[in-house]
């Protein structure tokens, strides 16, 4: 299904303002093109206070709710309900233990901004946590306890089900953080992925929890002498053969192709392949790998969230690349800033480019590629 107003709002935006040469990192993803009234179809995630996991816990593969979980889940089916909310129809959504995602399509232009539906919402949620929370009881910090059949600790926050109230440090009593992050749907085949990655939510949770060290962000890592961060299988770097992916945005359509075909000739006889996934052609090499499931090893520039962001603790990559981190066949490498200009690295950049500034996209990205055969010379 498409949405081609949404579609065409957004490929005017793309024409005139040019997302990809303006891109800033944006928690909430508000859209300048669009006024949140006009049809559309849009993936929201709402998140817990300070994360805790309220409404459900993980059991094998599937989310057991809390009853405030389940409580949430017929209030997000109520949505169409509210006053002058008809045009909002729910595609699907999911609980999680710490979040909701919730897929919706807008029929019709609404009065109001889709955020006063979504804060009306997250007050009935309130009112609903309250009334758990008299009868619940409050839990004291220190003390073990259950609750819908779950033990819990609120020594911990980040493994509790704790109940926010006044033993909370902040004393909030609001179940969902102030703000919501929406993405909207803009091309073809996205409403499916969109499906997909809600549906598939409690698994990739299983994933993760089961593979806590492949999916770990290392900091001040050492890589053949080059200072990174990393996230994923540290020992493809120990792989004996590894080789780098470089395509010129000046290659045709067979070039990519026969270069593709060589890599994977290749992966199948035991090589790792390293790139930065920068041109078209290395992205679509790269992900002809993945899909095919050989190991990868990509080169990230600023990829990875700063250790005192929120987002910091819940980074995982997105897409093939999860299920890749998950069976130990990918490692995410973002060199560390300053290695872009080391002596070396700049020497090496300058004899391909020229002396150009280091601080240019054309710099850092001949660097990256210098970066990325460096890796491949030898092993951690």
């Amino acid at each position: 299904m498409r949405d081609n107003t949404t579609c065409k709002m957004a490929e005017k935006y793309q024409t005139t303002k040019g997302w990809r040469c303006e891109k800033k990192t944006s928690n909430h993803r508000r859209a300048h093109w669009l006024d949140y009234q006009d049809p559309a179809i849009l993936l929201l995630t709402l998140v817990t206070t300070d994360r805790l996991p309220l409404l459900g816990h993980l059991q094998g593969a599937e989310i057991v709710r809390t009853t405030l979980g389940q409580h949430i889940a017929e209030e997000i089916e109520r949505i169409p309900t509210y006053k002058e909310a008809s045009a909002i129809e729910i595609y699907n959504y999911v609980i999680m233990p710490d979040h909701v995602h919730i897929l919706l399509r807008i029929h019709d232009r609404l009065p109001k901004h889709l955020g006063r539906y979504i804060s009306w919402f997250k007050r009935q949620c309130t009112l609903i946590y309250n009334q758990l929370s008299n009868k619940l009881g409050e839990l004291a910090p220190s003390t073990r306890q259950e609750v819908d059949g779950v033990q819990i600790s609120t020594t911990n926050q980040a493994d509790s089900s704790l109940v926010l109230g006044a033993n909370s440090p902040s004393n909030k009593v609001f179940p969902f953080c102030p703000e919501y992050h929406d993405r909207i749907l803009t091309h073809n085949g996205q409403l499916m992925h969109m499906v997909r990655y809600i549906q598939d939510n409690p698994r990739r949770l299983a994933l993760k929890r089961a593979n806590k060290e492949l999916f770990k962000i290392r900091q001040d890592v050492r890589l053949n002498n080059l200072p990174c961060t990393t996230l994923g299988n540290m020992f493809l770097v120990d792989y004996p053969v590894k080789q780098v992916v470089q395509c010129s945005r000046r290659l045709s359509q067979e070039q990519i192709d026969k270069q593709k075909a060589l890599c994977l000739s290749n992966a199948e006889q035991g090589v790792v392949h390293i790139t930065a996934a920068i041109s078209e052609g290395e992205k679509r090499i790269a992900r002809a790998l993945r899909e095919r499931g050989y190991p990868l090893i990509i080169l990230l520039h600023d990829g990875f969230p700063k250790p005192d962001s929120p987002h910091y603790r819940y980074f995982k990559p997105q897409g093939v690349y999860f299920e890749a981190c998950a069976m130990g066949k990918l490692l995410l490498v973002e060199p560390h800033r300053e290695l872009l200009n080391r002596e070396d690295i700049a020497a090496k950049t300058e004899a391909k480019v020229g002396p150009i500034p280091h601080d240019s996209q054309r710099y850092r990205f001949v660097a990256m590629n210098m970066i990325a055969e460096e890796l491949a010379k030898g092993s951690c």
